[in-house]
């Protein structure tokens, strides 16, 4: 119904994202994939993961799990149910950790509008700023929070990736504030209010496209780690009948074949 609108938009447009959202949008002073000296105890291995529910009526899920060693981290990810295209491709999904907050996910009631959806600038006092932006190559700084082209995208995909976290990011998921987003909503699925909004960021753009789609916390990850292997970077691309599967019910959905293992999310409620 509402799509029409969202797929007007050259692909490329939504760079206009996220961090015109200053001052909860600031930089990391160690920012990137290999800028800058790492200052955490290279000795220091630890590991956090995280659930990531729906925001705004999306019905996006996924896991995630980050361990590493000092600055040093892997990240994989899985993400199903995600808006799936745009202009005929596979829609882009920003996907960032961020900190420097609460720590937490907005709740409903940060719309303040009353549109029905929690928009970058209502969810970032909750979530905070942009970290590390979680891209399948290239910069990982907040620097790449724009870089939609290097983002994965549609309804379905794992990433894994290698990079370089800077020391405040490292810090803030020690302390309970790293949260991971990832941004995109379907049009379709909000409000008729919603749905014909431009975006508070850009607008030129429509609110869905630069909307939080779904959201989770970071914490201590109580597997021992990830199966050995695996490539530095990598997505699986979305459409219904990618490598995962997820039960009618909202059953298990696997992180894919990486190295010699699969990992597994929880069973997961509807949201309300």
């Amino acid at each position: 119904m509402r799509k029409s609108q969202l797929l007007a938009v050259p692909t490329l447009a939504l760079g206009a994202m996220l961090m015109t959202a200053a001052p909860a949008m600031a930089h990391s002073s160690h920012g990137g994939e290999t800028d800058g000296a790492a200052t955490s105890d290279s000795s220091q291995s630890w590991s956090f993961q995280a659930d990531l529910d729906p925001m705004n009526n999306s019905g996006t899920v996924g896991d995630v799990l980050i361990e590493g060693q000092g600055n040093q981290a892997t990240v994989y990810m899985t993400v199903d149910g995600a808006a799936e295209t745009f202009m005929d491709g596979p829609f882009p999904h920003a996907q960032h950790i961020h900190f420097g907050s609460q720590g937490i996910c907005p709740p409903a009631d940060a719309d303040q509008n009353g549109d029905g959806a929690v928009n970058v600038e209502e969810g970032a006092p909750f979530y905070g700023g942009i970290g590390s932006s979680l891209t399948i190559e290239g910069d990982t700084s907040a620097d790449s929070a724009l870089a939609v082209e290097r983002f994965p995208g549609g309804s379905s995909y794992t990433y894994e990736r290698n990079l370089e976290l800077p020391d405040d990011v490292v810090a803030s998921m020690v302390d309970g504030t790293g949260v991971v987003v990832v941004h995109g909503v379907d049009p379709t699925v909000l409000s008729e209010e919603a749905a014909n909004a431009q975006s508070e960021l850009d607008d030129s753009l429509p609110l869905a496209a630069t909307l939080p789609a779904a959201c989770g916390t970071l914490t201590g990850s109580q597997m021992d780690g990830m199966p050995e292997g695996g490539a530095d970077t990598g997505i699986g691309g979305g459409s219904e009948g990618s490598g995962m599967a997820m039960a009618a019910g909202g059953g298990a959905l696997a992180l894919g074949a990486i190295g010699a293992g699969a990992y597994f999310m929880r069973q997961r409620p509807s949201e309300s």
